[in-house]
């Protein structure tokens, strides 16, 4: 087998996630009550038998190398396993921030060529998915091609937000690119790139400085019009879950898509790791649910404390329900506190949050309202359905009761 390399881009910010965003980069966003994006490309890189990462991080770093550790999480320690993380850095001749996804590959070229792999893997960090790379890799082999990226079905209706392909029926897995267009206003296919590509080493490295000499550097805008023509460019068809999670209600959706007789995202077959050293996930008392305490349809994990009722939800460890409270569709990160008598429906709340006695946050059926990380709410609040809560607000920051539908709440009114 050919030796490979992955480069794991994680350092994004989202705006469409808004304060979940603030403070760390998508990829380390908790995600279905006990792990972060950045588990999911991690744990099928680990499964997929691929031992050697780099992760491309730039936004706020810091909660990504905290995740992250030593690797050992995803058994990624050791004299021929390992993770390495890849933050802009300064030289001798260069330094700068990474302009894009193909310039943060293109500053650590003299990384891929120390390891001297045949393949050069490169993901998105932040896509909730379960795949074994090794069939992407034998069909790269099988076709003979110099690059090949993945391609998954997505909805006709917003096909035109991602890389969409034409791709021909060379082999039921897949086939030759017969065309690519990033973001086109009239679709003409519904195949959409997953940012997942896999190139020989030698025709990276040369489009990556071929791209270096333009102002724009971005895999599916720019490398890939650019090789299309040269070499032998090939796409994968996805059949499997995959989640974008580009905006707040498809973040909530893939949430969701954990609950149910049914769930679309089948936690125990994917075989996700996550790090539980991370806030302390292991050293977690068990779930305790009072005598008044009642649960529908919902994950908790340990930690949680449920006095009230909770209904179609998720609670990651160290949230707790007080008597009366009520939690209904709606997703509270690490250590939430949910007041006596409060009432929260369609919310996502970030971690640390504590929501005071009889307040009540968010509507049933509307838009959601999410609030930052360690935010604190007083007593006795309305906020309404899509309202945006900035991070680390004191109780006397909230100077009105009432805050209307959409209201962006900050410490400055």
């Amino acid at each position: 087998m050919p030796k490979i390399l992955a480069m794991v881009l994680a350092g994004g910010r989202v705006d469409e996630l808004g304060v979940l965003t603030f403070l760390r980069p998508k990829s380390t966003v908790p995600f279905g009550g006990l792990y972060r994006f950045i588990d999911f490309p991690l744990s099928n890189l680990m499964q997929s038998g691929i031992e050697r990462v780099g992760i491309l991080s730039q936004y706020r770093s810091s909660s990504l190398i905290e995740h992250i550790g030593t690797g050992a999480s995803w058994d990624m320690t050791g004299r021929h396993r390992g993770i390495t993380l890849l933050p802009p850095f300064q030289g001798l001749h260069a330094s700068d921030w990474y302009k894009g996804t193909a310039d943060a590959v293109y500053q650590n070229l003299d990384f891929i060529r120390a390891h001297k792999p045949d393949l050069v893997l490169i993901l998105s960090g932040d896509h909730i998915y379960h795949m074994n790379y090794q069939k992407l890799i034998q069909f790269h082999l099988d076709m003979g091609a110099d690059v090949t990226a993945s391609f998954v079905q997505v909805s006709p209706a917003g096909s035109s937000r991602f890389g969409l392909a034409r791709i021909s029926e060379d082999d039921q897995r897949g086939g030759s690119l017969l065309e690519y267009l990033e973001k086109p206003a009239h679709p003409a296919s519904n195949w959409a790139s997953m940012t997942i590509y896999l190139f020989k080493t030698e025709i990276l490295d040369q489009a990556l400085k071929e791209n270096a000499g333009i102002d724009s550097h971005e895999f599916g805008r720019d490398i890939f019009p650019a090789i299309m023509n040269k070499h032998k460019v090939y796409g994968y068809k996805f059949h499997g879950y995959w989640g974008y999670s580009r905006t707040l209600e498809e973040y909530r959706t893939a949430n969701m898509d954990l609950l149910g007789e049914r769930p679309e995202i089948k936690l125990s077959d994917w075989q996700v790791r996550t790090n539980l050293d991370h806030e302390a996930i292991r050293d977690r008392s068990p779930a305790l649910i009072g005598p008044q305490g009642l649960i529908n349809n919902s994950r908790i994990y340990n930690g949680v404390r449920i006095e009230g009722k909770v209904a179609r939800s998720i609670l990651f460890p160290g949230a707790y329900v007080g008597t009366g409270a009520v939690v209904k569709d709606s997703i509270l990160f690490f250590d939430t506190q949910v007041g006596p008598g409060a009432r929260v429906e369609n919310t996502i709340t970030d971690l640390g949050v504590s929501i005071g006695r009889d307040s009540m946050i968010g509507k049933q059926g509307e838009a959601l309202a999410v609030i930052g990380v360690r935010t604190q709410i007083p007593q006795g609040i309305r906020i309404g359905p899509g309202c945006s809560v900035y991070p680390e607000l004191k109780a006397e920051d909230f100077i009105q009761k009432l805050y209307a539908q959409g209201d962006v709440i900050t410490a400055d009114n």
